[in-house]
């Protein structure tokens, strides 16, 4: 607490600065220290929507070096906004990995650069450290699957910063390129992950399949990165660069520990303080003591771990089915799956390869039985199935914009970016 006293005040004397904190504090008075601040109403998402695009921002326009919005597409947009002095802080925050990032280092961003922060952050804590960047945004089409891999392999790519699905895409690619990722990407390190829920049993295998460790990470658009893991593989909240708390919606309570919404003051923000940012994501903070000596509150993301269907009796949740279907022995060859909660039946599809589909879908049906007591039905299709062998091994004709074509040429494309 006293690391975070002094830049508490600084933060304060900031926030309001900005329009939004300015119409709070002379409803309610200004916060002077955290006991005052824990009598300030949270900050909602909604807030943010309502006062876009600059209701909060707190120094002049001419001082800004980013825009961004958060992915959500539903009525106004959640706008985020960072100084150059922000985004030193938003980069090392990103750098705190057990497997370093190193001027040594090439570093594959494979996440959307756009309007949100994930692919902007990595980007800059990469070349913070001197690493060499690949930006390989997903959400490019110049960007196929088979040229991620190509560039994995022939790069010797070391680093990578993705969501999970995306490692596993890319070892169905490699494998269809001919490669094997735990044998042929000798250079690679480590793979960052984040933007989605992993639970154990997927994390075991994506860390199987490429032979290196899985390190996550989170954050946010608004906020920038939040915790990060440790070697002993527990995530750790930057407690000395932003105070946590627990909210509890039910109640109304707020806690310092605890299994509720996650509540955020990021202490070092010039462009857009934020006090009391409620990120609506639930989440578990301990304070236990951790093997790798941090003396940092431990958070585990709960996410769509969280959040379920009721099948007869029981409440079927994301992660405690994926963490089945990945218990399935890796020579099941199952890598994709999907599921539908019905009310009467739980309706799985895995893809399998012909040798293993009968083994596979009689052992998950069992695991299933065996943990919910639900009637389901799993079905074994075949691999190109849910993931389509031309999104694995698609090379795409990237397409300016033209408006001039020959008598012989395709005239629908025209204008636009293919």
């Amino acid at each position: 607490m006293r690391l975070q006293e002094a830049p508490l005040a600084d933060l304060l004397a900031q926030a309001g600065r900005s329009p939004f904190y300015e119409a709070r504090f002379a409803a309610m008075g200004a916060p002077r220290d955290r006991d005052s601040l824990a009598a300030l109403p949270l900050t909602r998402k909604q807030d943010l929507r309502d006062a876009y695009p600059f209701g909060l921002l707190a120094v002049p326009s001419a001082e800004l070096a980013t825009y961004h919005e958060s992915s959500g597409t539903a009525g106004n947009p959640t706008p985020s906004y960072y100084t150059g002095t922000d985004w030193i802080d938003l980069a090392e925050r990103f750098a705190r990995k057990w497997v370093p990032i190193t001027a040594d280092d090439t570093f594959l961003v494979r996440t959307p650069y756009a309007l949100m922060i994930t692919g902007h952050l990595a980007h800059a804590a990469a070349r913070s450290c001197g690493a060499t960047v690949v930006p390989g945004d997903n959400r490019s089409l110049a960007m196929p699957y088979s040229r991620v891999v190509r560039v994995l392999h022939d790069l010797d790519v070391s680093l990578t910063w993705s969501m999970p699905t995306e490692t596993l895409l890319w070892a169905a690619a490699a494998r269809a390129a001919g490669w094997q990722p735990a044998h042929d990407f000798p250079a690679l390190r480590a793979l960052y992950v984040g933007g989605e829920p992993l639970s154990a049993a997927r994390r075991a295998r994506i860390g199987d399949l490429w032979g290196v460790p899985v390190v996550q990470e989170y954050g946010s658009t608004e906020t920038g990165s939040l915790a990060g893991e440790c070697e002993h593989g527990r995530m750790h909240l930057w407690a000395d660069r932003a105070i946590f708390e627990v909210y509890h919606p039910e109640t109304g309570e707020v806690t310092e520990t605890g299994v509720g919404q996650l509540v955020v003051t990021p202490l070092f923000r010039e462009a857009m303080p934020l006090l009391r940012y409620n990120l609506e994501d639930d989440v578990e903070v301990t304070m236990d003591d951790c093997p790798c000596g941090w003396a940092l509150p431990t958070v585990r993301v709960l996410g769509r771990a969280a959040f379920g269907y009721r099948v007869a009796n029981a409440r079927i949740t994301q992660d405690r089915l994926e963490n089945l279907v990945f218990t399935l022995p890796a020579e099941c060859g199952v890598l994709f799956w999907r599921a539908q909660a019905e009310p009467s039946v739980l309706r799985v599809e895995i893809e399998v390869p012909d040798a293993t589909r009968t083994a596979a879908c009689v052992a998950l049906t069992e695991l299933i039985r065996t943990t919910y007591d639900v009637p389901c039905e799993v079905a074994g299709v075949s691999p190109g199935t849910l993931v389509p062998a031309s999104v694995l091994t698609g090379v795409h004709d990237v397409i300016k914009p033209r408006s001039l074509f020959g008598p012989d040429e395709d005239w629908s494309r025209a204008l636009l970016y293919y």
